[in-house]
C-alpha cells in the first residue's frame, strides 16, 4: 500500500484517467490555436500542483502565442471545473511553453522542425552525429561529415539536438555595424 492508502497500480490507473480528462480539455484549445500538444505533466509542488504544457508548431512558438494559449487553456480548465469535472485537486499553477532543445526528436514533425540543426542519434544500430538536411514522413537525411545518409524513422532512436556555440559565433556582432551619422544629424535638426 502507498501512503495514500491505495495500491500502487490503483494510483497509476487513477493518474492515467486524470491525465486523459485533462488532455480532453487542453488539446482542443491547443489544436484550435494551430499548435501541436507535445507534452502535459502535472506535478505536486508543496500544496499546489504545477501543470506544464509544451506546445510547438512548424512556425515556432512566440511569447504572444504562449500568452494567448495560456489564457485559452485557463478559461477551458475553469469552465470544465465549473461544470463539475474536478481536473486538478486544489490550487494549481499553469505553465505553457515550447519544448526546448533538450526534447528528444521522436516524431517526423520533430525532425522536420529541426532541419539544419546538428543532432546526435542512434541510426541503424550505431550512434552518429550529423546535420538534418531533409525530413519528411518517410525518414530523415543526415549529413555526417559530408556523407549524406537517409534513414527511415523506424531505424532511428530518439535524436538529440546538439547546441552549437560555433554557429552563434558566426552571427554578426551588432557593435561592428556601420552607423550612418548623416541620418542622425538630419533627424536632430528636423530637416
Amino acid at each position: 500500500m502507498r501512503p495514500c492508502g491505495c495500491p500502487k497500480e490503483g494510483c497509476r490507473s487513477m493518474a492515467q484517467q486524470h491525465r486523459q480528462r485533462l488532455l480532453a480539455v487542453v488539446e482542443p484549445v491547443v489544436t484550435q490555436g494551430g499548435y501541436d500538444l507535445e507534452d502535459l505533466t502535472v506535478t505536486r509542488v508543496g500544496r499546489r500542483h504545477l501543470v506544464r504544457i509544451a506546445v510547438d508548431s512548424d512556425h515556432g512558438v512566440d511569447l504572444d502565442a504562449v500568452a494567448e494559449l495560456s489564457r485559452g487553456i485557463s478559461t477551458a480548465l475553469d469552465a470544465a471545473e465549473a461544470g463539475g469535472d474536478e481536473l486538478i485537486a486544489g490550487e494549481y499553477e499553469l505553465e505553457v511553453g515550447s519544448p526546448g532543445v533538450d526534447r528528444p526528436l521522436t516524431l517526423p514533425r520533430h525532425w522536420r522542425r529541426n532541419r539544419t540543426r546538428l543532432v546526435k542519434v542512434k541510426a541503424a544500430g550505431r550512434e552518429v552525429t550529423g546535420r538534418v538536411v531533409a525530413a519528411d514522413d518517410a525518414g530523415v537525411t543526415l549529413d555526417v561529415d559530408g556523407d549524406r545518409q537517409t534513414h527511415a524513422h523506424g531505424e532511428l532512436g530518439p535524436g538529440r539536438v546538439q547546441v552549437e556555440l560555433k554557429r552563434l559565433a558566426e552571427l554578426p556582432d551588432p557593435d561592428d555595424e556601420e552607423i550612418d551619422d548623416e541620418d542622425d544629424e538630419e533627424g536632430e535638426d528636423g530637416e
